[in-house]
């Protein structure tokens, strides 16, 4: 087991209870078309967005080393005045999200909260599949948790989900590579694969917060008819329903319709590479954590 680091217990129920920003995590710069999707229908809240880059990818690394990272980051953004989490990396959400709701916050601050994005999208797949066959392409961490399986056979029985790893499909768009023709082969390889293995897949699950920049890419490989699903504007809904359900917690968000960005990397490199995720320029701090 990772050695954790040391973190007080109670230590948020002294901050001051005024509202705070939503924040937003991930490890790197997916998580940015979540909070785009979310600001898009949810405007009016703040947000303050943390990319661990230092330490990114979290695809490969084990579940102990991505549930402590993830933890590490949690606590951040909750020093920093959030009373809710999302973690918009699927990885996160496949590895750490349990563990810190049922261990980490009931000794934090129980009136606090993280949420995922695996499952509003495995909420909705049953409404998006006529043939009941789905078929999910992801980091290979998040095919081997088989969290997209669980969630989707717990809430669908009578749903068949198929999963294939696509470990070139990140790189491709942190390097701005996403429109080449080199790109054309890595993605034609891994539809190819997905429908070799299920061919009566109708519904196509994004499970990579990186992959909708490759829509346009996806869309050109993928048989007529195939659904194709990117998590930001479920997530989007799925988070206006929560807070219009949860109204303590959404008291306790703050309403100023601004954005944060933060980053444990180079600033200047996350400006760049977050205006191919955003389509706009963006200012950006340097944070440590851990």
């Amino acid at each position: 087991m990772l050695h954790k680091a040391k973190i007080s217990i109670n230590s948020f129920r002294m901050l001051s209870s005024k509202p705070g920003p939503i924040g937003i995590f991930d490890s790197g710069y997916g998580g940015l078309t979540i909070l785009h999707g979310i600001r898009q229908l949810l405007p009016q809240y703040d947000y303050l967005y943390l990319g661990d880059n230092a330490r990114a990818p979290y695809g490969p690394r084990s579940f102990d080393v991505v549930y402590e990272f993830t933890r590490q980051a949690v606590h951040k953004l909750f020093e920093m005045g959030c009373h809710l989490i999302i973690l918009g990396c699927n990885t996160a959400s496949a590895k750490a999200l349990r563990t810190i709701q049922q261990h980490d916050l009931p000794q934090w601050d129980p009136e606090r909260r993280v949420l995922g994005i695996i499952r509003p999208t495995a909420e909705v797949i049953g409404d998006l599949t006529k043939s009941r066959h789905v078929g999910v392409l992801a980091t290979e961490g998040t095919i081997k948790s088989e969290s997209y399986n669980l969630e989707i056979q717990k809430l669908h029985p009578d749903i068949t989900v198929t999963g294939v790893a696509c470990p070139f499909w990140v790189p491709l768009v942190e390097y701005n590579e996403a429109d080449s023709p080199g790109a054309d082969y890595f993605v034609k390889k891994r539809i190819d694969e997905i429908m070799h293995k299920d061919p009566q897949i109708d519904a196509l699950i994004l499970g990579c917060t990186h992959y909708p920049i490759l829509m346009p890419k996806i869309k050109k490989y993928l048989p007529a008819g195939v659904h194709v699903i990117s998590q930001g504007q479920y997530v989007a809904k799925s988070l206006a329903d929560y807070l219009a359900r949860h109204q303590k917690i959404e008291q306790r968000c703050s309403k100023g319709a601004t954005a944060r960005y933060l980053t444990t990397e180079n600033p200047a490199k996350f400006k760049e590479s977050a205006q191919i995720f955003l389509n706009e320029a963006v200012e950006v701090d340097n944070i440590t954590i851990g």
